[in-house]
């Protein structure tokens, strides 16, 4: 009980604290040389050290920063911990935001344009940014943040746990034209009994994030939602078939490790995982055999789904006019090539196999084309609506009875469109 009015209460602090950050100016800078802090979600060392880098090199030029600080924020409670930031007064100067919130962000006005001052930067090449990735950070023709990462999910395999449990590995799978779900969860499930370890790990679901299963349930075409965000899907009889294979991988072949269990599978604890390119920082050298391969093809075909967050400065920020130059500087052309090794660009420029493989030297062009740049083509994004948080919550506790041996899971999806239908017609 306590959990969920905490959720509801941030759900009130988001939509109410992002009103109010949208009235007025910026606040009074502070006297000299700036200051900035900007959220993350990730404390990745390879990542802080590559923003550091940059912020180091711009400092150089710029005597009116003295200091620019990236403030790594738990990924789990992110937008929560980002939001009691603001509203406690002590907001950054810039931040991330994930997919799942842009919707409220972008929308209330909390966040500043930013057209301005990247279109005048010098060398900037604003039309170089594919118009795809900038619409769910528009309102009324503005853009109020930089989709910082546009990025696929794929799956990383063990090649060495695959093969010692005897069976085909995914890119075999595929050069059969075989890699299906039902051939990876037979293969996740048969891995598993062999090694006595995880099979496949949708990474960051842990049976609360629950927008990361759309990386499964997509290949149903299941949606959360519909496309105008008015009608609950979960009870479509696509969601409960996907959510129903899901069910039975999970508690009969348990292909995926069950509720209470975690596999970290950089540390060769599962044999497969979903996410996204950035993590590949986390293998090590000399460490064991893996394979980066697209989604498995669903009952509706090949398909993608793309997580994307967002770069954008508070209006309310002391500095917020330093905080836009400093994110023109931090996404210009050479820059955004540096990031690219982690977060697959918006350049149009910089989304060919070539290019990424130039910062990318752990993955190969032939994954960088199939699971990426094919990804950021023929993706969708993973769900997003207005009043996130609430949906969120509502979602999560709705499901929670799934996640038992006998579920009823027809039951359950109702229960969850019964939650949250009222809120999707408001």
């Amino acid at each position: 009980m306590r959990a969920g009015k905490a959720l509801r209460g941030v759900a009130v602090a988001l939509a109410g604290t992002l009103a109010l950050t949208a009235c007025g100016g910026g606040e009074s800078a502070d006297s000299g040389p700036a200051k900035l802090r900007m959220t993350v979600w990730s404390a990745n060392e390879a990542h802080l050290k590559l923003f550091n880098e940059i912020a180091d090199e711009y400092r150089k030029s710029h005597p009116d920063v003295a200091e620019i600080k990236f403030d790594p924020l738990p990924f789990d409670n992110y937008t929560t911990t980002l939001t009691t930031q603001i509203a406690g007064g002590n907001a950054p100067d810039l931040a991330w935001v994930f997919e799942n919130s842009a919707p409220d962000f972008v929308a209330s006005g909390a966040l500043a344009p930013l057209d301005d001052t990247l279109k005048k930067a010098e060398g900037y090449q604003y039309d170089d940014l594919s118009p795809a990735t900038l619409k769910l950070w528009q309102n009324d023709g503005k853009l109020y943040a930089y989709p910082f990462s546009t990025s696929p999910f794929g799956v990383f395999v063990n090649t060495d746990m695959v093969k010692k449990a005897g069976q085909k590995t995914p890119a075999e799978l595929i050069a059969a034209g075989q890699w299906t779900w039902d051939n990876a969860l037979a293969t996740a499930g048969a891995t598993a009994a062999k090694s006595g370890k995880a099979g496949l790990v949708i990474r960051d679901f842990d049976y609360k994030g629950w927008d990361n299963l759309s990386t499964f349930w997509t290949g149903w075409g299941a949606r959360a939602w519909s496309e105008d965000g008015r009608t609950c899907g979960f009870n479509s009889p696509e969601m409960v078939e996907a959510m129903t294979t899901l069910h039975k991988a999970t508690f009969t072949q348990k292909a995926l490790p069950g509720p209470g269990t975690t596999a970290d599978f950089f540390a060769g604890d599962s044999a497969m995982t979903i996410t996204q390119i950035s993590r590949a920082s986390l293998l090590k050298d000399g460490g064991f055999g893996w394979d980066l391969v697209p989604l498995p093809a669903g009952p509706k075909g090949n398909y993608a789904v793309v997580g994307q967050a967002g770069l954008g400065v508070l209006k309310k920020s002391p500095h917020a006019k330093q905080a836009a130059d400093f994110l023109a500087f931090f996404t210009n052309p050479t820059n955004s090539a540096k990031l690219a090794q982690f977060f697959p660009p918006p350049r149009q420029s910089q989304l060919t196999a070539e290019t990424l493989a130039k910062t990318n030297p752990k993955l190969k062009p032939e994954q960088l084309q199939k699971v990426v740049i094919d990804g950021i083509t023929n993706g969708v994004v993973k769900p997003s609506h207005a009043g996130q948080a609430e949906l969120s919550q509502q979602v999560r506790a709705g499901l929670d009875p799934l996640w038992q041996p006998n579920a009823d899971v027809k039951a359950v999806l109702d229960g969850v469109c019964a939650k949250i239908q009222p809120l999707l017609a408001k």
